[in-house]
């Protein structure tokens, strides 16, 4: 009785009604104890380096001692772009689909910028931050960060976006028959119907995120040589003095942060992302981690969690759970956020007119034959990036419906693809370089394998979100109708799953055209190995501070990403929706 009563007292103060859970001190609870004050002594570090005096050029131990700072160094920058990245994707993706008149903007202007590689932004954008924070390293971490950011966000915003466009109706009407609002609707009904393929793009995010580690953290702009200190930058340093033993030393550290993320984030939060799985019957295939079933354990977190929750909940009931507005109100706060949302799209019409006149005389320097050759590499490297996308289709797909369709299988290659798929494979490329000189391929050909390696994992997460996110009810009624193999795969798998393979291809196609800037250019022991391409010719001018072939060689590749997004993703997206949809 006591007990009984303890749960349901409230404490009052400051005015609200806090409820009151007693807590109970577990052993799980030492261990969490012991964490956070490991985690906050690591983040004092950070911020001891992010406040440091700048320095034109940080010298990088390669004694393999240094690698534990160095590999979480590089851990924070990666969780901050993916928190940045997520805050983006909820914002941007929401906007673009319930907008009308916006999303004829934001969705060409995603192709945009998902086509932009990671040099296209990086030389504006560290001789700017640089020069802001002259005087600390705030200003290049800041730009390493949002060089992480640019690698990771396009795939998850795609996969947001399109997610909320795909709701189905009856669950749209049942917003409608309980009269939610925009805020309740999205929490309640947009935001978990997107949950599952969010989570398995924000771990391919994250891949795509280290993909650039290397670029991000070491880089030559002119002559100037900026790092940071990182796993990305020693491996850099390790490759170009020929440092075989630092280079095992840094794919190893990465392999150890790889798999500490699995076990410590990403497997809880699939776990956890599977209650969100639309299904009138309980699916076969459950995932399940160890450290969620420990954290829900733990008394100190339940007493955090419940505590904050209610702020946090009460705050945005307050917000945004209030009654629509009706009558000469409504009209008025409609009025309001239209102005609101016009002067947006007026300031970005100014900001985009005054872009394109400093880009014209920028680009005036450039000769038209300089622009044939950059249309020509620009199909070259096209080819090379069809030619992976459709590589990669060829095995993640029967591969990931596998994965996705059955429990045994998911138990045991889920964990071991999510380690795979987040190492960088430019880590790799010296050696898959040496390997294919000695067999005769040059990188003309050998480059479509180096983009393969890191954009195959978008399509094959995609699929198995996807097979994933089938209900088991449909399973289970094709068996009752005795449909055989193909049939099934026919019938309900492919196009189950044909809408997040869409996405895939999308963002598979613009991470092998941002993997083109390192397949089809790099350096070992000093030499540099490349092949004709739009990738290397960015690369090379960023090297060179060649600013107007640089911004030429970005635009030409903007532009075949756009064109190619407009005429054939948009036609199949279209399919998905109208005959694909989840309805």
């Amino acid at each position: 009785m006591l007990n009984h009563v303890t749960k349901i007292f409230y404490k009052i103060w400051g005015g609200f009604a806090i409820p009151y859970r007693p807590f109970r001190f577990r052993w799980i609870d030492f261990f969490l104890i012991l964490g956070i004050a490991g985690l906050f002594y690591g983040l004092v570090s950070v911020k001891k380096e992010w406040t440091g005096v700048w320095s034109p050029m940080v010298e990088i131990d390669l004694n393999p001692w240094a690698l534990p700072k160095y590999t979480f160094f590089s851990m924070v920058r990666g969780i901050l772009a993916y928190g940045l990245s997520l805050v983006f994707t909820l914002m941007y993706g929401y906007w673009a689909a319930k907008d009308k008149v916006a999303e004829k903007v934001l969705v060409p202007l995603l192709d945009v910028l998902q086509s932009i590689p990671v040099l296209g932004f990086m030389p504006g954008l560290v001789v700017s931050l640089v020069g802001i924070f002259h005087q600390s390293n705030i200003g290049l971490e800041l730009a390493a960060v949002i060089m992480i950011f640019t690698g990771q966000v396009w795939n998850m915003t795609f996969s947001f976006y399109h997610s909320i466009c795909n709701v189905p109706a009856d669950m749209r009407q049942v917003a409608v028959t309980f009269r939610f609002n925009w805020w309740l609707s999205f929490k309640w009904i947009e935001v978990p119907y997107a949950a599952i393929g969010l989570v398995w793009n924000s771990m391919m995010s994250m891949s795509g995120g280290w993909f650039f580690l290397m670029v991000s953290e070491a880089f030559v702009l002119g002559h100037h040589d900026f790092r940071l200190p990182g796993v990305g930058s020693y491996m850099s340093v390790a490759v170009n003095h020929g440092d075989i033993p630092a280079m095992g030393y840094a794919v190893t550290a990465m392999i150890a942060m790889i798999v500490f993320l699995d076990l410590f984030l990403w497997r809880p939060v699939v776990a956890w992302s599977q209650k969100f799985k639309i299904e009138d019957t309980r699916s076969q295939v459950t995932a399940h981690s160890f450290f969620l079933n420990w954290l829900r354990k733990a008394g100190l977190l339940e007493y955090i969690r419940s505590t904050f929750s209610f702020f946090i909940n009460f705050g945005l009931n307050v917000l945004f759970s209030k009654k629509e507005p009706l009558g000469e109100e409504s009209i008025k706060i409609h009025f309001v956020l239209r102005i609101f949302i016009w002067t947006i799209y007026a300031a970005f019409i100014g900001v985009f007119g005054f872009g394109c006149w400093k880009l014209y005389h920028m680009l005036q320097s450039i000769s038209l034959s300089d622009w044939h050759l950059i249309i020509w590499y620009g199909c070259l490297t096209l080819s090379r990036v069809l030619s992976a996308v459709a590589i990669g289709t060829l095995w993640t797909l029967p591969a990931g419906l596998a994965i996705g369709l059955s429990p045994k299988l998911s138990r045991i290659f889920q964990p071991v693809i999510q380690v795979v798929a987040s190492f960088p494979a430019p880590m790799l490329f010296v050696l898959i370089i040496i390997f294919l000189h000695k067999v005769g391929v040059g990188l003309a050909y050998g480059s479509v394998i180096l983009m393969l390696l890191g954009t195959q994992w978008y399509i094959l997460f995609n699929v198995i979100a996807g097979a994933l996110s089938i209900p088991a009810d449909l399973r289970e009624t094709s068996k009752l109708f005795h449909m055989s193999r193909w049939q099934r795969i026919k019938n309900l798998y492919i196009p189950s799953v044909f809408p997040f393979l869409v996405t895939g291809w999308v963002t598979a196609a613009g991470g092998a055209w941002n993997a083109s800037i390192v397949a089809e250019y790099t350096m070992f022991r000093g030499k540099t190995l490349s092949t004709q391409g739009l990738g290397a010719m960015i690369s090379q001018s960023a090297e060179s501070a060649d600013f107007a072939l640089l911004t030429g060689a970005v635009l030409t590749m903007s532009a075949f990403v756009v064109i190619f997004n407009r005429v054939v993703w948009r036609t199949l997206y279209r399919i998905a929706e109208n005959k694909y949809s989840m309805n």
